[in-house]
């Protein structure tokens, strides 16, 4: 007999792409709840910058996994595995249906393919090597490092990303595997999850930058700008202030650039995060793609959701 699997809706894609709305209609029709997948939204008051779900927003629907760990906590992937299954779990038992929403592409993967997180082997002494390394010849040069060793890995690492990369070649220099074999060996436990996953995109790329652009500004108009000075004041939220939305507004605060430079900055570094979050999507072929600019209401947009959930049901049954 096959083993029973908990059922599993989710909606993920790129920031500004209208994930919240969708979800909230979907927990509303098929009587369930919502648990966020955003690595930021995880984190007390980082409300605006990691646009989370107003109480309006949320429409009476209850709201998991949002504000819930104090920005100068580390909180790891394979941390939150462990508490949205649980989460999911519960939801499941009372007769409820999970919709897992957000746009961490790590978190998604990880969960609903159940990546079995090994014991950390942690090199502090090559890691701080690394860090040197980096500071003196540069991001790229690891980089390239990784894609020597690991090319499967370093594709998939922005050279921003200096922790992972780091990462990536402490764990070759500690284990003597790489990451993508490690990955690999991890998914040998099949998930708990029947997972029926909505991606949204946009056919037209930039009707998705202006809708990126347009949020940047209710974000403005809604206090960004004084959420992001007192994290930038406070000595605590290492995380926190490498959040996209704080990180860019520093300059200003420093006296370094002007506002208005801070600004155009914030839109493009979320335009190009946007891009990254869908790359990580489309490289997963069990996800379904709805792109929003084929719509012209948001009531459609949702009949569509709900006609790919119905025929995984279907198939499934």
């Amino acid at each position: 007999m096959e083993e029973y699997k908990i059922p599993l809706i989710a909606v993920v894609g790129p920031t500004a792409s209208g994930k919240t709305s969708l979800a909230v209609e979907i927990c509303k029709r098929y009587n369930a709840e919502a648990v966020s997948c955003d690595s930021m939204q995880i984190y007390k008051g980082m409300d605006i910058a990691t646009a989370k779900p107003t109480a309006e927003e949320m429409q009476g629907i209850p709201h998991h996994l949002i504000g819930f760990v104090n920005p100068d906590e580390t909180f790891s992937v394979a941390k939150y595995c462990e508490t949205a299954k649980g989460i999911i779990r519960d939801i499941h038992g009372i007769g409820k249906t999970a919709v897992l929403v957000g746009g961490t592409g790590l978190y998604y993967s990880s969960l609903t393919d159940n990546i079995e997180f090994l014991p950390e082997e942690t090199d502090f002494e090559y890691r701080e090597f690394l860090k040197k390394r980096a500071k003196k010849e540069g991001a790229g040069v690891l980089l390239e490092e990784l894609h020597s060793i690991d090319p499967e890995a370093a594709q998939q690492l922005h050279i921003n990303n200096l922790g992972r990369i780091i990462r990536a070649l402490e764990i070759h220099h500690t284990t003597g595997k790489t990451k993508t074999v490690q990955n690999e060996e991890s998914r040998k436990i099949p998930s708990p999850f029947r997972t029926t996953a909505i991606c949204l995109d946009a056919r037209d790329r930039q009707f998705l930058y202006d809708r990126i652009n347009k949020r940047v500004d209710i974000m403005l108009e809604n206090g960004l700008l004084e959420e992001a000075r007192a994290f930038f004041e406070s000595p605590l939220g290492r995380t926190a202030k490498q959040a996209i939305g704080y990180k860019e507004l520093n300059p200003y605060f420093s006296g370094e650039k002007s506002l208005d430079e801070c600004i155009e900055n914030l839109k493009m570094q979320t335009r190009r995060y946007a891009k990254r979050q869908l790359t990580w999507f489309r490289r997963d072929e069990k996800i379904k793609f709805l792109y929003i600019d084929d719509y012209t209401s948001a009531h459609e947009l949702v009949e569509a959701a709900c006609e790919i959930i119905e025929r995984s049901v279907a198939d499934e049954g």
